[in-house]
């Protein structure tokens, strides 16, 4: 098994409640690595993850509409550290980019909410998509809300009465003939739109 070097958050936001906060604050379970809260001046908090080490994290969530905020980008490279981040990250439904990175190659981990929505490797001269999340269920959602067909037979019909109407006024057998092929032309695609 590849031996990780050293993980990379990009980009990653944490959003937490009042409630979560604490929660945060009280989720390290590792006993290599120790946390401390500091308080900030404007109401925020930066929390401060110290393995046996001595490596740090730092954490800063500021205060934004109700809301304790952390945006921000940075390298674990120590094991107890990386994966009390890891379980954070899922935890409390952290966004952004996390690779990790081995000897030769990448994993890059897209996250959207705590959840991975793709998974890219990435060697020297190649990349491969490993996992992509496919939102089955949503996309049937969508199609089955989805009316453009019936809003496109509703036109058809319209457009039948239409010709039909005129059909019935007109005594020049030519237009007469183009109409029949107009309905014709209709009749087929509603066959096929209301299959």
């Amino acid at each position: 098994m590849a031996q990780r070097l050293a993980t990379e958050y990009v980009n990653a936001s944490l959003r937490l409640s009042e409630v979560q906060m604490s929660q945060f604050v009280h989720k390290v379970y590792d006993p290599h690595v120790q946390q401390r809260v500091k308080v900030l001046e404007n109401g925020g908090h930066e929390v401060v993850l110290e393995d046996d080490g001595g490596d740090e994290v730092h954490l800063p969530f500021d205060r934004k509409d109700g809301y304790y905020v952390c945006e921000l980008s940075f390298r674990l490279e120590k094991p107890h550290l990386t994966n009390v981040m890891r379980l954070l990250f899922a935890a409390f439904k952290g966004s952004g980019m996390v690779t990790r990175i081995y000897n030769g190659f990448m994993m890059m981990y897209y996250y959207q909410e705590g959840r991975v929505r793709k998974i890219v490797e990435y060697s020297r001269d190649s990349y491969k998509l490993v996992f992509e999340l496919k939102d089955t269920a949503g996309e049937l959602q969508r199609i089955f809300r989805s009316n453009d067909v019936e809003q496109e037979i509703a036109l058809i019909q319209k457009s039948i009465n239409a010709l039909l109407d005129l059909r019935f006024v007109t005594n020049d057998h030519a237009k007469v003939s183009g109409i029949d092929d107009e309905l014709r032309q209709h009749t087929r695609r509603l066959f096929v739109l209301e299959a």
